[in-house]
C-alpha cells in the first residue's frame, strides 16, 4: 500500500507551487515520495484536479470548430509540461466542484411498449436521415521514442508478461468450452425449434487474441439468417431498432415470437433461454447464472476444471447494406484503406436482443446493433502494412495497448468493487477509444514496439478525453454516443477519470497489484 508524503498537508500556495513542479519534471518527484490513493472520489490529490477535469500532468489541449462539438485528441508528451503549469495556475485561481456536489442527469418517466412505439419516432432502416457530421480527428504528429522507463517508473513489458497466457491454459480452457458449445449447438439443432438452423460465431477477446490475466472468460454467439425483414430505427439512436417483417408467401418460422408486426426480442430470447437451460441439465458441472437485466446474453458458469464464464448471445444475421447510420462509421479509410473498408461493409450485419434504455426501465422489443465480427477482423489485421506484426514484418505494440488498457480498467474494478461508479464500463468503451487513437495513429511507425510506453500514454489521454467532455463516438455509428449522460452518468465518469489520472500520474501502482 501506498503512504501518502507529508508535503500533502502543506498550505494551498505551496501546495499549488508543488503541483506546478511535479507537472513540469514529470513524476520523479512522486516515485521518491508515494501517495496513497485515498477511496474517496472527491478526496484532493498532489498533481490532480478534483471531479470534472483533467489532472495538471494529463491535461489536454482541445481545438475546435464555431458549432462543432469537442473533439479528443491524441498528443504527444512534448507539450504536456508547459500546457501543465497554466493549469495548475488555473487550478489555484478557480475551485472545481466535487463529484460529490453534482447530481445525476434526470431521468424521464418510462414509457410503455404500446406508446414507445408510437412516440419512439422510428425511421426505416433503409430511408435516408441526415447523416452526422463526419468526425475528424486532428493528427497528434509523430510519437517520439521514449527512453528508459515510463511515466512513473512502472515497467509496461513487465506487466505484459504478467498477463501473458500460458498456452497449455489456453488449450485447456478452449477445450473444455468447445465441448460445451458443440453440445448445445447440436441440441438446437435437433429439437423441432425455430432456432434450428442456428450457426457458431465465434467473437470476443479471447478470439481477437487480447484477452488478458486468464482465460476464464468467453463470448459465443449463435447466428441465426432472417430475410424479408424491415428496420425501425428506435428513436433515433442509430444503435437500436424494431424488427418487422415483409410478406413472406412462403411463411414466416418466426411468427411465433411476434408482437404485433414487432418481432419480440424478449419473446425470443426466453425462448432461447429455455432451450439452453433444458440442454444444460445435460451437462455435469456447468450451470446456467442468473438473467442480468438488460443483458442479451445467456451466461453459463462451467464450475470444472476451472471455473470459466460463457456469454452465449443470439444474434439476427441480416445480409443486407447496413443502416444509414453507419454511413459514416468505421474509418479506416486512412488506416487500413479504402478497399478494405468496403470490403468489410459488404459482410453481414447482426442484430442481437439488447434492450434499449426507456427513462428508469427498458425497452424490451428492441434489437441493437452488432459488429464483433468486424471487431475481430480489424485486430486480425490490424496494420497499415499487410505484413504489420507477421514473422518477417515490423512487430507494433497496437494490441499491447489494447491489452493494458483493458487491465487497467479490469484492476480499477476490482479495487473499486464496492462502488458503483465503475459499473456500466466496460471493455467495449476502452476498445472503442482505441480504434479511434489508432485512426488517428494509421502510420504502422507511430506504433513502433520501443514506443509502448508513450502509445499506450497517448491511448490514456485519450480516453481521459473523453470521460472529460462526455463523448465516446461509437466506432460503427457515429451518431451514438457511448458516453451521453443518459448512458453513462456525469458522477461515475468523473469519477473513473480522477482515478485514471492517479494512476496515471504515480506510475499505475494498480498493475504492481498482481
Amino acid at each position: 500500500m501506498d503512504h501518502r508524503g507529508g508535503k500533502a498537508t502543506r498550505t494551498a500556495s505551496k501546495a499549488a507551487t508543488a503541483t506546478s513542479k511535479i507537472s513540469a519534471q514529470g513524476v520523479k518527484s512522486l516515485r521518491e515520495e508515494p501517495i496513497e490513493s485515498p477511496s474517496a472520489p472527491g478526496a484532493t490529490r498532489p498533481n490532480s484536479r478534483k471531479c470534472g477535469a483533467v489532472g495538471a500532468s494529463g491535461s489536454l489541449q482541445r481545438r475546435s470548430t464555431p458549432g462543432s462539438p469537442e473533439r479528443p485528441q491524441v498528443r504527444a508528451r512534448g507539450a504536456r509540461a508547459k500546457k501543465a503549469l497554466l493549469d495548475a495556475e488555473d487550478a489555484v485561481e478557480g475551485q472545481a466542484v466535487p463529484a460529490a456536489k453534482l447530481g445525476p442527469p434526470a431521468a424521464g418517466p418510462p414509457l410503455s411498449r404500446a406508446s414507445s412505439r408510437r412516440r419512439g419516432s422510428a425511421r426505416a432502416a433503409g430511408e435516408q436521415r441526415p447523416p452526422p457530421e463526419p468526425t475528424e480527428f486532428p493528427s497528434p504528429g509523430p510519437l517520439v521514442s521514449a527512453s528508459g522507463a515510463a511515466p512513473g517508473g512502472w515497467n509496461p513489458r513487465a506487466v505484459l508478461d504478467k498477463l501473458r497466457l500460458r498456452r497449455q491454459e489456453i488449450s485447456l480452457a478452449a477445450e473444455t468450452v468447445n465441448k460445451v458449445v458443440d453440445h448445445l449447438l447440436r441440441g438446437l439443432k435437433s429439437c423441432d425449434s425455430e432456432f434450428k438452423d442456428v450457426g457458431l460465431l465465434r467473437t470476443g477477446s479471447y478470439y481477437e487474441h487480447v484477452k488478458i490475466s486468464a482465460p476464464n472468460e468467453f463470448d459465443i454467439m449463435f447466428k441465426l439468417e432472417v430475410s424479408r425483414i424491415q428496420l425501425e430505427e428506435y428513436r433515433n439512436s442509430g444503435a437500436y431498432y424494431f424488427v418487422k417483417f415483409k410478406r413472406n408467401p412462403k411463411g414466416n418460422p418466426l411468427s411465433p415470437f411476434l408482437e404485433g408486426e414487432i418481432l419480440s426480442a424478449s419473446k425470443m430470447l426466453l425462448k432461447f433461454r429455455k432451450i439452453i437451460k433444458k440442454e444444460i441439465e445435460n451437462i455435469e458441472d456447468v450451470i446456467v447464472q442468473r438473467k442480468k437485466r438488460g443483458s442479451p446474453a445467456v451466461t453459463l458458469l462451467i464450475r470444472k476444471p476451472k471455473e470459466i464464464s460463457v456469454d452465449i448471445t443470439l444474434a439476427l444475421e441480416l445480409n443486407t447494406s447496413w443502416p444509414a447510420s453507419t454511413k459514416n462509421g468505421l474509418p479506416v479509410t486512412d488506416w487500413l484503406g479504402t478497399k478494405v473498408r468496403s470490403s468489410l461493409r459488404q459482410q453481414p450485419f447482426y442484430l442481437v436482443p439488447k434492450h434499449a434504455k426507456e427513462g428508469n426501465g427498458f425497452q424490451e422489443e428492441t434489437w441493437r446493433l452488432s459488429f464483433s465480427h468486424i471487431e475481430k477482423d480489424i485486430l486480425k489485421s490490424h496494420g497499415q502494412s499487410k505484413t504489420c506484426c507477421e514473422i518477417n514484418g515490423m512487430k507494433c505494440c497496437r494490441k499491447d495497448c489494447l491489452k493494458l488498457m483493458k487491465y487497467l480498467l479490469e484492476q480499477l474494478k476490482i479495487k473499486f468493487e464496492n462502488r458503483k461508479e465503475l459499473d456500466k464500463f466496460s471493455s467495449y468503451h476502452v476498445k472503442t477509444a482505441f480504434f479511434h487513437v489508432c485512426t488517428q495513429e494509421s502510420q504502422d511507425s507511430h506504433w513502433h514496439t520501443r514506443d509502448l510506453e508513450l502509445c499506450f500514454d497517448n491511448c490514456v489521454a485519450y480516453f481521459l478525453q473523453c470521460l472529460k467532455i462526455e463523448h465516446l463516438e461509437h466506432y460503427f455509428i457515429p451518431g451514438f454516443n457511448l458516453f451521453s449522460r443518459d448512458q453513462i452518468d456525469k458522477i461515475s465518469k468523473e469519477f473513473l477519470s480522477q482515478e485514471i489520472e492517479y494512476e496515471r500520474n504515480n506510475g499505475f501502482p494498480v498493475f504492481h497489484k498482481l
